[in-house]
């Protein structure tokens, strides 16, 4: 082994393998290794400018020679090795002779060390397995590798981030995580550890993060190069902050993002949405934003109104911009064999390829491919077509839906991109996805860019994505998933994040106790980043007719507006409307801080209160900015609820005005009108009337 200082960067060289360990901007480092002459350059989502840091680095040689030779000659069998420490602000690595890594504070703490088990030195802990911590394996006849990354666990370590899965634990020490993306599943690979330190996986490879008891490790199936970022800081908005420098501050929230927003499955007709519009608007009812849902198209791939049943856009978009309320229309990446622009797109490589087989990806309403938007000329080719057909009439905000890509099924050695095969490079779609539309409305004079998207990945934040939580059921189990499923994208350095009020995947809009989850959800909605109501709603109307032009027609789902479940439901609704509304300058101020900061707008309450043992276990509330602690009540039938209250300040119920010492547990009341709120000491921030 070989190692070396050349600049600013450690260069280690083993064999065919090279390691750079540099500083990457404040308190961070970022490790790079590969078995190839020429390190791959592509840095995925680091791309923004660091701070120039300048690494301390110290060697000290040190006597490695074996014990059992003190008795013998020791001058025949004397070793020495070199110990390299490098130094960037609040965090040290250290190498040893071996070349083995471990971080510390500066404190001199460690914070984490990589996973060794062999025998090459035994005056300290070694044994015979032979399992290294950086493995790349080659793949025969290429110049990929499959990747294994490993590091020692600890008992007393939790584990946060790591985007949006389908699960209701919080803490993913114990978690096997798949890292790719599915319908309901976004794999942002940026974990926050109570151990002091952030970690970043800087890879879109396909693969698995395990937290196990035994030891922590990062899998690609498929890949160039190990590449990651790891930080130190004090608290946790010290580590949110690093790395939302290295990937990316996500925009201010325009206006319109801060109010309700109304949707269902599916608006059918230009006069039946604006009908909901104008009803809104006559019951003196706030809305900011009304969606206009799939197959308002004429096929799949044309992003164009059909004009027989949206006849006049500009015309709508004019009337609902009068009610103050932002139109949104659904744009998918799936592009039908019958439309106008499949044989361009597929002729000028624009669409995702397949290695094998027929080049069909999803066959429902259509045969489809999606297209490729890891290709610049794609992105540019598709937003094309959107501002011809969408922006110059009006419309200034996009759905992106399936931006995972749904694949069916999901065989990822089997596609190939722009940027490389699937299995390498798949989990960086949705960020091409919503790049493609953020360039193109900022090249058309926009500053104010939000983009809903249904998956990101690591620095899909600067470019205005909302993401939701995908198809999810309709029932009380999906929606305590849903809790997670936000504070740990916030934690993964996505702050802008909502879901499918209701749940999307049924929901009967007669039926009690569906009313009783939607309520609940609602209540809850108002206290989540972005507000808003979704779902399929049953019975679905049936279809008038079934194939027009030889298009299949899509039907609707039931009502979903405010008024669709009830007198009684309707008026919890509208109060929660217009609790909404009155936090909207509270809101604004913590959009402005997620913008400036990085730092979530709904977040654990380890994040407000890192020295506070119990607020890293609490995991059925969470702070919504600064100042309120929210405890939604996620179980049917359930009329109170038990709330930890923080140490270090006082808070005050929001809904009666009492006042109580942090640092325990309460039981409150939680009828269905009310959601558990509670204002942190000496701040004011009107809920409840």
């Amino acid at each position: 082994m070989m190692v070396s200082v050349e600049q600013n960067r450690i260069v280690i060289i083993e064999g065919k393998k090279t390691l750079w360990l540099e500083p990457w901007g404040k308190d961070a480092f970022r490790v790079r290794m590969t078995g190839e002459a020429v390190m791959d350059p592509r840095d995925w989502a680091l791309t923004e400018p660091v701070e120039d840091c300048r690494m301390q680095v110290s060697v000290e040689e040190i006597d490695t020679t074996d014990p059992w030779y003190a008795t013998q000659e020791y001058s025949q069998y004397h070793q020495s090795g070199k110990i390299y420490t490098a130094v960037n602000g609040k965090i040290k690595a250290v190498i040893n002779p071996e070349g083995w890594i471990s971080y510390y504070n500066q404190k001199g703490e460690m914070l984490t060390e990589e996973y060794w088990r062999n025998r090459n030195r035994i005056n300290r802990y070694c044994t015979s397995l032979r399992i290294d911590a950086r493995e790349l394996k080659p793949l025969p006849g290429s110049t990929d590798y499959e990747l294994t990354l490993r590091f020692e666990a600890y008992d007393d370590e939790k584990i946060f981030g790591m985007g949006q899965y389908q699960d209701r634990h919080l803490d993913k020490k114990g978690a096997t995580l798949e890292l790719a993306h599915r319908n309901s599943q976004s794999s942002v690979p940026f974990l926050i550890s109570s151990r002091g330190y952030g970690f970043f996986w800087n890879n879109p490879a396909i693969g698995t993060a395990t937290f196990a008891a035994n030891r922590t490790e990062w899998h690609a199936k498929s890949t160039k190069k190990l590449d990651y970022y790891i930080v130190a800081g004090d608290t946790p908005f010290e580590l949110e902050e690093r790395y939302a420098d290295v990937t990316g501050h996500s925009p201010m929230m325009p206006e319109y993002g801060l109010g309700y927003w109304q949707c269902k499955l599916r608006y059918r007709t230009q006069e039946e949405l604006l009908a909901v519009a104008r009803e809104h608007k006559r019951r003196g009812l706030p809305m900011d934003a009304i969606v206009v849902d799939f197959f308002h198209w004429t096929r799949q791939g044309e992003f164009k109104f059909e004009p027989r049943d949206w006849p006049d856009p500009e015309a709508m978009v004019r009337e609902l911009r009068e009610l103050g309320i932002e139109p949104v229309v659904s744009v998918w990446p799936t592009i039908d064999e019958r439309s106008e622009n499949f044989g361009e797109m597929s002729g000028k490589g624009y669409l995702v390829a397949p290695d094998r087989g027929m080049a069909y990806h999803m066959s429902w309403m259509g045969n489809t491919v999606f297209y490729d938007a890891t290709h610049p000329g794609a992105q540019q080719y598709v937003w094309e077509k959107c501002r011809k057909n969408y922006y110059d009439k009006g419309i200034r905000c996009f759905w992106l839906d399936e931006a995972e890509p749904e694949y069916g099924p999901y065989d990822f050695d089997n596609y190939r991109y722009y940027a490389g095969p699937a299995l390498q490079c798949s989990n960086v779609y949705p960020l091409g996805y919503v790049k493609g539309f953020y360039d193109g409305l900022k090249a058309a004079g926009e500053t104010e860019i939000l983009s809903l998207v249904r998956c990101a990945w690591a620095g899909s934040q600067k470019y205005g994505a909302l993401t939701w939580s995908g198809d999810i059921h309709s029932s009380f189990r999906a929606m305590r998933e849903q809790l997670q499923a936000g504070l740990s994208m916030g934690v993964a350095g996505i702050p802008w994040w909502t879901s499918d009020i209701g749940g999307f995947i049924g929901g009967d809009i007669q039926d009690p106790c569906f009313q009783e989850l939607l309520v609940r959800w609602f209540a809850w909605g108002a206290f989540c980043p972005v507000f808003r109501m979704h779902g399929e709603r049953s019975p679905w109307y049936e279809r008038e007719q079934e194939f027009i032009d030889g298009v299949r027609q899509l039907t609707s789902g039931q009502d979903n507006e405010v008024w669709s479940f009830g007198e009684d439901n309707y008026e919890i609704l509208k109060k929660f409307l217009f609790i909404r509304e009155r936090m909207r300058p509270y809101i604004r101020e913590c959009m402005k801080q997620a913008s400036e900061t990085g730092a979530p707008v709904m977040r654990p309450l380890f994040f407000d209160f890192p020295r506070d043992k119990k607020a890293w276990e609490v995991e059925d509330a969470y702070m919504f900015g600064p100042d309120l602690l929210v405890a939604p009540v996620m179980e049917e039938g359930r009329r109170e609820r038990e709330v930890y209250l923080p140490q270090g300040c006082k808070w005050t119920d929001a809904n009666t005005g009492e006042i109580y010492e942090g640092g325990g547990s309460i039981t409150v009341p939680a009828p269905l009108d009310l959601i558990p709120v509670f204002v942190r000491e000496g701040r004011d921030c009107p809920v409840y009337e």
